[in-house]
């Protein structure tokens, strides 16, 4: 590790807290009807919205009718995307005439952009055309992001409300959340990233004449190349802020009209991680009680930074089979030294590693570097921060609902050591929350580990994979733990365009989506029924230190005792067999 790279990374978090200050204000705003100058201009937008919807988008909902709405929505989505891809021969802005995708990759992609998952088994650039990039998968981009912080004020208002049989609305929530934070946010981001080079056209793919002939694979001679091209600023920036992650390249964020500097990548890094940022933030001010947002906050920046750290150090401490070959390792001021393999020398180890911490503790899934190429240890990072159910900042609102799931379990463990009724905020937990939270809770680790299972032992499966033993293993791991946990990044090296993935991992994103959605509404919905209890002698301060520790052990210690087993049979032996030759 060298001082520049420290030094980069802590300048993001610095950075980070002073925006996530200012945003999680604004955001309080928006969810109070106060959102000044941008509603004059939207207002009548946001009105001629709710005449659409019709009487649902004026009527207080409870939790089951929120649900309802939130699936119908979904599902409706799903459908929509999926149809728009059977149909892309057919549409305009097809410049490269893509044909129909075909229906089991539709329908996987379908479902992965509907649930902010946006895993990808095709090359965006040699599959889909502008049409479909723009209306289906750009549009999913700020709806799946709006329902994410939908369901987190739904669950918000659980917490603050008395005595109440509704959660506000649905509709409403989900317009105010694209008209007057993603929409604004991602206009401005794309003006930015386009003056930094991210190109932005509608213009056909270039054929670029090469200066030196070369030969493919098959010995043929190659005169030219073809130079994609497309609507990528638009789709970039809300892909960084919603928390999606989907290229509009294959390379992702790797590729240089996607992320062409290192100022880019800086600003993509923080994109994705300023709106959860600030929900941690927002969830203190709703309450009447910073310091709850606040204590929050730094546990889980604490988290991230060690994560980051970690993953730097890992990758800084090079790869033993290359400096076997006599490859220099070494840093220096010209170099940093370490596993460069996979990396953009652009962004360097630190950035690299910083960039797959904070796509892996949010549900981004974006990626600047191939993290098939990280060393076993550095790979490790970005599985176990997925394996924390995504709750170290998260997603875009489902990181925020999916912490305080966590929140309500550790009150009830502390309740049971000192044999007290176990309450969070004001709220007594009771049986129902507990039962709720034990789904939200282990329905991830069987999303991932029942599928991984089965495709270790399935030839078919296991054929889909680049690497035998345990770098394999991890693939297929990597793939099942970023889909559950609706992330979409992937450890490379997996031919996940097959039935089996294509299916499986459909029904895998929608589940870790949905399955969490309907528990965590539930879990609102009955503690807006409650009264809030005044806080006494006995009562647990929940913004202090010793509660936010114990609050990250048992995120940690779930996920460590869960996901051990098999962290052990992938990266963890891949490491020792490493470094023992």
């Amino acid at each position: 590790m060298t001082g520049n790279g420290l030094a980069q990374i802590a300048l993001y978090f610095l950075v980070l807290t002073g925006l996530a200050v200012p945003l999680s204000a604004w955001m309080e705003r928006i969810y109070a009807g106060r959102a000044g100058w941008l509603e004059t201009v939207l207002g009548p937008l946001e009105r001629g919205l709710y005449r659409l919807i019709g009487p649902a988008a004026g009527q207080a909902q409870d939790w089951r009718s929120y649900a309802l709405a939130v699936l119908v929505f979904s599902g409706a989505g799903i459908v929509l995307l999926f149809v728009l891809q059977l149909a892309q021969a057919a549409l305009p802005l097809n410049p490269q005439a893509q044909p129909a995708v075909p229906a089991a990759l539709a329908l996987n992609t379908a479902v992965s952009f509907v649930t902010n998952t946006n895993w990808q088994n095709y090359a965006g650039e040699a599959t889909l055309g502008y049409a479909v990039q723009m209306l289906g998968l750009t549009v999913q981009n700020f709806l799946s992001a709006a329902t994410g912080l939908a369901v987190m004020l739904a669950l918000f208002r659980g917490f603050t409300q008395r005595e109440s049989a509704t959660l506000g609305n649905f509709w409403v929530d989900l317009v105010r959340s694209v008209l007057y934070l993603l929409l604004p946010l991602a206009l401005g981001f794309a003006l930015v990233l386009v003056a930094c080079g991210v190109v932005q056209s509608f213009a056909p793919y270039v054929q670029a004449t090469l200066l030196q002939p070369l030969a493919d694979a098959d010995g043929h001679t190659l005169g030219s190349q073809t130079i994609a091209l497309g609507p990528v600023a638009s789709q970039l920036a809300i892909k960084h802020l919603g928390t999606n992650g989907g290229g509009f390249f294959n390379a992702n964020a790797a590729h240089p009209f996607e992320n062409p500097t290192p100022l880019t990548d800086f600003l993509l890094v923080l994109a994705q991680t300023v709106i959860p940022a600030a929900s941690v933030l927002l969830f203190g001010r709703l309450l009447g009680d910073r310091r709850q947002g606040r204590a929050l906050l730094a546990g889980m920046l604490l988290v991230l930074a060690l994560a980051a750290l970690a993953g730097y150090a890992a990758e800084s401490a090079g790869n033993p089979r290359l400096a076997a070959l006599g490859v220099d390792q070494a840093g220096t001021d010209a170099s940093p030294g370490g596993n460069l393999e996979g990396k953009e020398v652009r962004f360097g180890l630190a950035r690299s590693a910083l960039f797959a911490a904070t796509t892996t503790a949010t549900s981004t899934g974006a990626v600047d570097a191939m993290h098939d190429s990280f060393t076993p240890l550095g790979g490790l990072v970005p599985l176990a921060l997925m394996q924390c159910s995504e709750t170290i900042l998260g997603g875009v609102g489902a990181g925020m609902y999916g912490m305080l799931v966590y929140a309500i379990v550790a009150v009830f463990v502390a309740g049971l050591m000192v044999g007290r009724t176990p309450e969070y905020l004001g709220k007594k937990i009771e049986p129902f929350e507990m039962k709720m939270a034990a789904i939200v809770v282990l329905l991830m680790p069987a999303l991932v580990l029942l599928p991984v299972a089965a495709g270790a032992i399935d030839a078919g499966v296991t054929a889909t994979l680049s690497n035998p033993g345990a770098h394999g293993f991890s693939e297929l791991l990597y793939a099942y733990t970023s889909m559950a946990n609706n992330n979409g990044s992937a450890f490379g090296g997996l031919n996940g365009n097959t039935p089996f993935h294509n299916l499986a991992g459909a029904l895998v994103m929608l589940l870790g989506r949905f399955g969490t959605i309907v528990p965590v509404l539930a879990i609102a919905g009955s503690l807006a029924a409650r009264k809030i209890v005044p806080p006494g002698a006995g009562t647990l301060p929940t913004h202090t230190p010793l509660f936010i520790g114990f609050l990250l052990g048992t995120v940690i210690v779930v996920g460590a005792l869960t996901f051990f087993p098999v962290l052990a049979l992938g990266p963890i032996v891949e490491h020792l067999q490493l470094w023992a030759q």
